[in-house]
This record gives structure tokens, C-alpha cells and sequence, in this order.
């Protein structure tokens, strides 16, 4: 099993995960993070750090969300590795609890 993150990262993104995985898995996009299946150890750390709830084991993600186990996939292989903490963007507060936000995914 992998962890996946789902829409409430995209434009807030948010790197706290980033700081505690053990094995940078997280790769970063324009506007969000995805995990790496192939990397992830499944070991929960990245969970509690998330400020926006974003991060769930794949056989937790909603069922509104699922289409992001796939997306995480995809997106991995081309975004770079993200292994140090960043600062969010300056509008990530505003962003916080917008829904459907799948469509201003940048890749």
C-alpha cells in the first residue's frame, strides 16, 4: 500500500510532509505534491503533518478522490523530487477548504 495526496493540496501545497518522510517520495509539481508509489514505505508520517488533510493511504483515499491514485502515479514520473521544506505559496491560506479544485491542477 502507498499513501496518495488528493485535491485539498492543489494551490495550497504545502511541503510539512516533506520534511518527515524518510525516503523523499514526494514529488513537486507548479501547484501540488504527489508520493511516489514505488517509493513510498508506507510508514504514516506524512499524514499529521499535512495542514489541509490531503495525504491518505490509497485504500483510505474518499471515494471522490480516487482518480488521484492514478494521478499520483502519472505526475511522479515527471516531476523532480522535493527533499527539503519550502515556503507555501503566498495565496495557500486562501486556497485552504476550496473544493473541487482538481481542474487548476499545472502539470
Amino acid at each position: 500500500m502507498t499513501y496518495v495526496v488528493t485535491e485539498s493540496c492543489v494551490k495550497c501545497k504545502y511541503t510539512d510532509c516533506v520534511d518527515v518522510c524518510p525516503v523523499d517520495c514526494f514529488r513537486e509539481g507548479p501547484n501540488m505534491l504527489v508520493i511516489d508509489p514505488d517509493e513510498c514505505i508506507d510508514c504514516t508520517l506524512c499524514v499529521a503533518e499535512c495542514p489541509v488533510e490531503a495525504i491518505f493511504a490509497e485504500d483510505d483515499v474518499p471515494a471522490d478522490q480516487k482518480e488521484f491514485i492514478a494521478l499520483n502515479a502519472e505526475l511522479c514520473r515527471t516531476w523532480k523530487p522535493i527533499v527539503e521544506r519550502k515556503d507555501a505559496p503566498a495565496d495557500a491560506d486562501d486556497w485552504k477548504g476550496v473544493k473541487d479544485k482538481k481542474h487548476l491542477i499545472e502539470k
